[in-house]
């Protein structure tokens, strides 16, 4: 069995996400009761995974998830619609968080392959043609005729 930081070890090929844990073991792990996580399910504070027969089972990641919700209910006294909200709002960040990854990883490889592009570009210039520097360019101004004023 491997552990995780700071929670219950797991057996093998399992990870924190895996529900391996019935609800007698996870209020245990939890220091909860049963009926506080089937009322945290019911309010949607903490979704377990389910067996074939309907039954909650706990990942180490839900079991995490309790005992921060234990604690902000306990030390920070934030009620619990206030505990969803946090919840819903650290999900949000750790969604926007790996796509701004995501998005890191691909400006990363456009800047690169236009670099790649540029270099191709730059290997395939002539030789023999000189760049002309327009700024030192001659300019004869002639100014325009006048007009003739009529006389009266």
């Amino acid at each position: 069995m491997s552990t995780t930081p700071g929670g219950p070890a797991l057996p093998p090929g399992a990870n924190p996400d895996s529900p391996i844990f019935v609800i007698s073991v996870a209020a245990e792990l939890a220091g909860l009761h049963a009926q506080t996580l089937r009322s945290y399910d019911r309010l949607g504070l903490v979704s377990p995974g389910r067996s074939a027969g309907g039954g909650r089972r706990y990942s180490v990641r839900d079991i995490a998830l309790l005992r921060e919700v234990q604690r902000l209910s306990q030390e920070e006294g934030v009620n619990l619609a206030g505990i969803k909200r946090i919840i819903e709002l650290e999900q949000l960040v750790d969604e926007l968080r790996a796509r701004l990854d995501e998005l890191t990883h691909e400006l990363m490889a456009a800047h690169a392959a236009a670099e790649q592009a540029a270099a191709s570009v730059h290997a395939s210039y002539r030789r023999d043609l000189v760049p002309v520097d327009r700024r030192q360019a001659l300019v004869v101004w002639r100014p325009k005729p006048r007009r003739e004023e009529k006389q009266t």
